[in-house]
């Protein structure tokens, strides 16, 4: 341990990563130079955000410090329960109910001397672009696709053409439990976290007429426990899927549901699992996404080696498989594009049923839509006043409020950007 009489040994403990400095090899970027400046940089100049300090950001705090970086900061609003001390190995049984952020960032700094790692217990959304512009580079470690939309769109709001500094490198990993993938976005060159949202997974949702009559599967039991007999049983109560007693209630009545079925694999934990939509974390996967994504920290801050392009993808589920490719920009990205995405719909579509289809749509996934055209309100989800007043056209035809080939504006409070659509109808 370091102390005044006894100081850090950086040297030995970096004398691998100083190895990969000092000298240039056959993929070095030509801007690398070798020695004492990029060492200076990385260890003294370099400053670092990490966003999330769940599962992957506790290994990717880990490996920044180890790594070289001196100056991190990591920001994360969640508190330490203790479901997550089996993954999340920077926290013990005495930090349950604190903040992760603080707890992670006191870690780090007692097990490596001389990091200095500063906490911001809160949202992302509470910073302003001063904030974000004091980084060299991003990494993201969210489980939140709102979350990551929204600090992507804010680091390509920053870029200034006329500012090579504004751009900031954001790194993207996220896992899924045997699957991963970290990817380098470099906001306005290569595409955007927004260009890629129809690759996500759509949420698993289940017939009702199946959960209500034929189910197959404990989790038709499950999703009939939560979604027709609550309300049933409990009425206007709502259901709080953090109360034990509450997923206690769902679990023996999904279990009594299923022995009526023969039906078997109703547990305590997939009855949270389907109720919260939580899928189970593997520590392993964790440690190679963040690992992933930190090597591609170190190259872009070194320029020791080329950066990713862009996309890597891990799938473990039937053994060990891995690959790269480059994601494209789409033109009608909402956030990095700049051109309207033309979308149809029958000519018979209420706005209120509009609002859903953006709400499910892959490419566009808005919750709680606002809609304007540059002449009117369609309808506005806030303030109360404005909702009350535009609430009549939910029951409109979008026809009879927009002419074909007119565009619309969807805004919503989660998102930091607009999104432009070119309407055309059909008579489907």
């Amino acid at each position: 341990m370091a102390s005044p009489n006894n100081p850090v040994d950086w040297q030995g403990r970096y004398h691998h990563i100083d190895q990969i400095l000092d000298t240039p090899g056959p993929r070095t970027d030509e801007a690398f130079m070798a020695g004492d400046g990029v060492k200076n940089f990385l260890r003294n100049e370099a400053k670092i955000l990490v966003i999330g300090a769940g599962g992957l950001g506790c290994e990717i705090l880990a490996n920044l410090a180890l790594t070289g970086f001196k100056d991190i900061h990591v920001i994360d609003m969640d508190t330490i329960d203790i479901s997550n001390l089996n993954r999340q190995f920077l926290f013990r049984p005495k930090d349950v109910g604190k903040s992760k952020a603080i707890v992670a960032a006191e870690f780090i700094m007692k097990r490596v001397p001389g990091v200095k790692v500063t906490p911001y217990f809160g949202k992302i959304q509470d910073k302003d672009d001063d904030y974000y512009m004091q980084f060299n580079l991003v990494i993201c470690g969210l489980d939140s696709v709102e979350a990551r939309r929204w600090i992507n769109a804010t680091l390509v709001n920053l870029v200034d053409p006329e500012n090579p500094e504004s751009l900031k490198p954001l790194i993207d990993g996220g896992t899924e439990g045997f699957k991963g993938q970290a990817r380098v976005i470099l906001p306005t060159i290569t595409s955007c976290y927004e260009c890629s949202l129809d690759m996500l997974n759509k949420p698993t949702a289940f017939p009702i007429c199946t959960i209500a009559n034929t189910p197959r599967l404990p989790e038709h039991c499950i999703e009939w426990a939560s979604v027709l007999e609550w309300p049933r049983v409990h009425g206007d109560k709502k259901m709080d899927t953090d109360d034990p007693d509450h997923i206690s209630w769902l679990f023996n009545v999904a279990a009594a549901r299923a022995k009526e079925f023969k039906i078997e694999g109703v547990t305590w934990s997939l009855t949270q699992g389907v109720v919260k939509n939580i899928i189970p974390a593997i520590a392993s996967t964790n440690a190679i996404i963040s690992a992933a994504c930190c090597n591609e920290a170190f190259k872009i801050a070194t320029s020791s080696a080329a950066y990713l392009n862009n996309y890597f993808m891990l799938i473990g589920t039937d053994g060990v498989y891995s690959y790269t490719f480059e994601h494209e920009k789409r033109d009608d990205c909402p956030v990095c594009g700049g051109e309207s995405l033309d979308m149809s719909i029958s000519s018979e579509m209420t706005v209120e049923e509009f609002i859903e289809t953006l709400t499910e749509k892959q490419d566009i996934q808005i919750k709680k839509p606002s809609l304007s055209t540059p002449t009117k309100q369609i309808y506005l989800q806030a303030p109360p006043q404005l909702e009350e007043a535009t609430r009549p056209n939910l029951s409109k035809k979008v026809s009879e409020l927009v002419e074909p080939g007119g565009e619309v504006t969807v805004t919503a409070t989660t998102l930091p950007f607009s999104l432009s659509l070119r309407i055309q109808f059909t008579s489907k």
